[in-house]
């Protein structure tokens, strides 16, 4: 439309960013070699961001590589949500229509919140806690698909201006794109970003990771100026010219081109003002007046104004309308849009600084003007852009009337895309200006049109007018989907100040309030939010049913069922089922129906409680409703592992990750994945464990509790397999992820003691595992909590029993062990794993006070050899024939025990028990258990004893286990304290051990101060 460019300000010739070229080709090449790359480009204003991504993009198209680019809009000042995004996804739809399609089948209605093009989204389920978190897991497996068998560079540029969901979405991507042939790059303005600037977070949290690199740009050099200049005047620039512009640019690339222009202009380099908005008005103020007046339209537009748009502000004849522009473009100050539907500042900078110069009035008259012509033609521009646009011109046209409305639309548009910070933001602007309209323009808004956050409250929605508290709520639920707890928290205080004040009679709303802080107050770690919901259950105590009332009492039947799934989370998920049908909630029914489902089965209504979870979960799932559908499966395949039945467990949750990964559900997947690696571990396929739960570590459900499950299985394996170093990292990492016990739950408590006990038993820290099963045991071990407590007590007993004998062990035992089994008579052993984890424990105690039998073990054994349970059985199976050369006799079938138990924990990893397992073999002058045969053991000398101890060291090993210091068995032996000292070094290095404590342990674990059976 408008020919050829006119003014040339550009150099033709690339200067320099050789290092920052090569680092982005570089990048190019390994996400080539499926090894994505993530990439952020900053520098200030004007230093040249555009033209080396314009550089890199050329050699990525050279290549082969598909390039898709998006940059983040400022309209008003308000970020539009997922813009890049959306324009980004738009470009590849266009590049690659069928294999796009191919990867968003299935998911275009969800993936229409990103690219409303794809369908409708309105079908789809409402927002959830993880909504968000589904539709980035979305994104990414669409970007890894299309990805596959191309080179994929998806350019994000200005994200600066970013707003929040796309900050978020960004960051995902990030952290979790682990395969496809993707290169991610962001650029941003690093003088804008301030303290307080929102961009600031995000970029100290990827500098964090390994994956993302950072290139930042500085600004040339005066050599570097020299090349620039030279290029854009396609001749050697005087000295005097070249000296002024490098010392007025200050090698800021942009401001050479504007020194340049305006000096081709006709202008003096040196009489130009020293004020930088001067010298990026210079050339605007050169234009003919039409264009300076489209100029200043076009500034208050947005990042782009559409041709149809502009002219319907404008004005103008047109003619006169493209004229202007085309002078405009000549000049190298606006640039036609990349679809060709409108225009654009060259540069931001000089956007910025047309804007600054408009008097307040005459931009308040432009955003009426762009409002009222977008009111009059909606098809002006993009619809999923028109809602948001619209809010923001009326909002600073400054015109409250028609400003809340508009962005009241524009939060309900927001919402169905899942940007729920950027909801928070209108809402939030929607209650500043409530009380500046009049109450006519207020009591013609209606709920129904702006509100969901409330379930019915009794009132008709399509005639009750729309209420301040209404905007709270909207305001509390965006705020908790946004991760803004504190200021979701905020929000309901001050409702519940507001409906106290008024005096109001509304206890339906007043409980709506109080369940989302009980919430609120659990997320944030605050307590365990019980009050809020106690008070919620008072107020629609004897109010007819409601859809609140139902929310109220699902509530607290999910309460209990974490932290006491007694009689009153029973009958409150009853109820809640109840109510919810007599008021057709039936998502709220579900949701209660599950819960009760669990409730059951922990109070041992097993098979009924199953069959009402099963029920829920083939509901769900044939509704579409897949996020209750996955929760199906994660208390479906918990309760089943609580039962012992891991294989079933396995089964439910492998088919409940592939619901949750098809539909996008990462912290649902996160739920499911961390039941899976449990069962996974006690069926003994502790490789598969490990890797289901480092999967889950990097996720996105990581920094949450399932991602403490995950840490805290990590940390059983490494004290499985004897690395007691990593073990304490993992748990510590565990319990951050728990809440450090800020919220009583206690089965996170009861994971986190158990391993604690299971790691100091390993150091031989005896004083610690006793502090932390009393601890647990004073807690109390709720209905339901059998398959936690028998673990926690398991290995309280063992390392009783291994300490047996040690003079400083004694001290206590006696109350230990009168806690231990005091409080294995109150857990219940509602499954076969737990009664034979309670014989189990018995033996153990037996152990420790010394009058375990080898009758007693093989009882254990028995229990243990039906369930799939392999370390445990190969841990009993080495106690019974520990057991059996104890007692004389049956040499050979005590070796066929232990052969058994060697190839278990060979197989698991779990080397201390092996090498306990070989121990108790040599001392016992048995033959090898890592054969498959059993053949004769030759007899050792009589002088040594199976671990090379000479008799001397025996003697010295018996009066170390007795706490004696080498002064004082050098006294009993008559013997020099060196003497004494060389004889104990000698003990530790036969035995392997790093101290006195471990030897003297390992003495009476092994019985190396009894006699060798023969």
């Amino acid at each position: 439309m408008l020919g050829a460019v006119e003014t040339r300000s550009v150099s033709p010739v690339f200067v320099g960013r050789a290092g920052e070229l090569n680092a982005l080709t570089e990048a190019l090449s390994r996400s080539g070699a499926g090894e994505p790359q993530a990439l952020l480009v900053g520098g200030e204003a004007g230093v040249g961001k555009t033209r080396l991504i314009e550089e890199f993009t050329a050699r990525a198209r050279a290549q082969g590589a598909v390039v898709a680019l998006g940059g983040c809009v400022e309209v008003g000042g308000d970020g539009l949500p997922f813009a890049p995004f959306s324009t980004a996804l738009r470009a590849l739809r266009r590049e690659l229509p069928e294999e796009f399609a191919a990867a968003t089948d299935g998911q275009e209605g969800e993936l229409a919140r990103l690219l409303p093009e794809l369908g409708d989204i309105g079908g789809l389920e409402p927002a959830a806690e993880d909504a968000t978190a589904r539709l980035f897991e979305l994104t990414a497996r669409l970007l890894e698909r299309l990805a596959e068998d191309r080179t994929l560079v998806l350019v994000l540029e200005d994200l600066h201006w970013a707003d929040a969901s796309t900050r978020h979405l960004l960051a995902y991507l990030f952290r979790t794109l682990d395969r496809g042939r993707i290169a991610v790059v962001a650029t941003y303005r690093a003088d804008d970003i301030h303290r307080r600037h929102p961009l600031r977070p995000l970029l100290a949290e990827l500098d964090r990771l390994r994956s993302v690199r950072r290139v930042e740009l500085a600004r040339f050099t005066r050599a570097e100026v020299h090349r620039q200049l030279t290029g854009i005047l396609a001749a050697e620039p005087e000295p005097a010219l070249l000296d002024e512009v490098f010392r007025r640019s200050d090698g800021n690339a942009f401001f050479v081109e504007e020194l340049v222009a305006s000096h081709e202009c006709g202008c003096e380099v040196g009489s130009l003002s020293e004020s930088l908005r001067d010298i990026l008005l210079v050339r605007v103020e050169t234009l003919p007046e039409s264009a300076q007046r489209v100029v200043r339209i076009v500034a208050e537009g947005g990042s782009t104004v559409e041709f149809d748009l502009l002219a319907a502000v404008a004005g103008l004849p047109e003619d006169t309308l493209i004229e202007a522009l085309r002078a405009a473009v000549g000049a190298n100050i606006l640039l036609a849009a990349p679809d060709g539907d409108g225009y654009r500042f060259r540069h931001s900078l000089v956007r910025e600084a047309v804007s600054d110069d408009l008097l307040p009035g005459e931009r308040t008259r432009l955003h009426r003007r762009y409002a009222e012509a977008l009111e009059a033609d909606p098809g002006l521009v993009r619809a999923d852009e028109r809602a948001n646009r619209l809010a923001t011109y009326w909002y600073h046209a400054n015109d409250a009337a028609r400003a809340l409305p508009a962005v009241l639309r524009a939060s309900v548009e927001t919402r169905k895309r899942h940007a729920y910070a950027e909801q928070l933001r209108l809402l939030e602007r929607a209650l500043e200006l409530w009380d500046k309209v009049a109450d006519d323009v207020r009591s013609s808004l209606r709920p129904i049109d702006y509100a969901e956050a409330y379930p019915a409250c009794g009132c008709d929605p399509e005639n009750t007018p729309l209420r301040y508290v209404d905007l709270l709520a909207e305001a509390a639920v965006a705020a908790r989907l946004s991760g803004e707890r504190e200021r979701a928290l905020k929000i309901g205080r001050t409702a519940l100040r507001i409906l106290d004040e008024d005096g109001e009679q509304d206890p339906l709303r007043a409980a709506w309030f109080y369940v989302e802080a009980a919430r609120m107050k659990s997320n944030l770690a605050r307590g365990d939010g019980w009050a809020e919901i106690a008070r919620a259950q008072e107020l629609v105590r004897g109010l007819p049913p409601s859809a609140v009332h139902a929310v109220v009492l699902a509530v607290a039947a999910g309460w209990g069922m974490l932290r006491n799934p007694g009689h009153a989370a029973l009958a409150a998920a009853e109820r809640a089922v109840e109510y919810a049908r007599l008021v057709k909630a039936e998502p709220t029914e579900l949701n209660a129906r599950l819960t009760l489902g669990t409730i059951l089965v922990l109070a041992g209504d097993v098979e009924d409680g199953l069959a009402e979870m099963h029920e829920v979960r083939m509901r769900t799932t044939a509704l579409g409703q897949f996020h209750e559908a996955a929760r199906a499966h994660v208390n479906i395949s918990s309760s089943l592992e609580g039962l012992g039945r891991s294989r079933e467990a396995v089964e439910t949750a492998t088919a409940g990750i592939e619901l949750a990964r098809s539909h996008g559900l990462v912290d649902s997947a996160g739920w499911i994945r961390a039941n899976l690696a449990e069962s996974l571990y006690a069926l003994g396929e502790w490789d598969r464990a490990q890797e289901e739960a480092e999967a889950l570590l990097r996720t996105g459900a990581a920094a949450t509790k399932p991602g403490g499950s995950a840490l805290a299985l990590l940390a059983q394996l490494a004290v499985g397999r004897g690395d007691t170093t990593a073990a304490a990292a993992r748990l510590a990492e565990a319990a951050e992820r728990y809440g450090h016990g800020r919220d009583p739950i206690p089965q996170y408590n009861l994971i986190v003691a158990h391993v604690t006990a299971l790691l100091a038993a390993a150091e031989g820290r005896l004083a610690d595992v006793r502090t932390g099963v009393a601890t647990a045991a004073e807690a109390g071990f709720p209905p339901g909590t059998h398959r936690y407590g028998w673990p926690i007590l398991l290995a309280a007993a063992t390392a009783e029993a291994d300490n047996l004998g040690l003079p400083a062990a004694a001290e206590g035992r006696a109350a230990a062990l009168d806690l231990i089994r005091r409080s294995a008579r109150g857990l219940a052993a509602p499954a076969p794993v737990w009664q034979a984890h309670s014989l189990h424990v018995s033996a153990e105690l037996a152990r420790a006070e010394g009058r375990d039998t080898a009758e007693r073990w093989a009882e254990t054994v028995a229990a243990y050899e039906p369930l799939d349970r392999p370390y445990d059985l190969a841990r009993v199976r080495q106690r019974l024939a520990d057991a059996l050369l104890a007692e004389g006799g049956r040499r050979d079938e005590a070796a066929a025990l232990l052969r058994e138990a060697h190839t278990t924990a060979a197989r698991l990893g779990a080397h201390p028990l092996r090498e306990d397992i070989e121990l108790l073999a040599a001392r016992a002058r048995l033959a090898p258990v890592t054969g498959a045969a059993t053949v004769p053991a030759q007899p050792e000398p009589e002088q040594d004893d199976a671990f090379g101890l000479t008799p001397r060291e025996q003697d010295v090993l018996r009066l170390v286990a007795e706490g004696r210091t080498n002064r004082q068995i050098a006294e009993e032996l008559f013997i020099s304290p060196k003497t004494a000292s060389v004889h104990v070094s000698n003990i530790l290095a036969k035995l392997g051990v790093a101290g006195r404590g471990e030897a003297a342990a390992m003495a009476h674990r092994l019985r190396l101060l009894e006699a060798p059976p023969v």
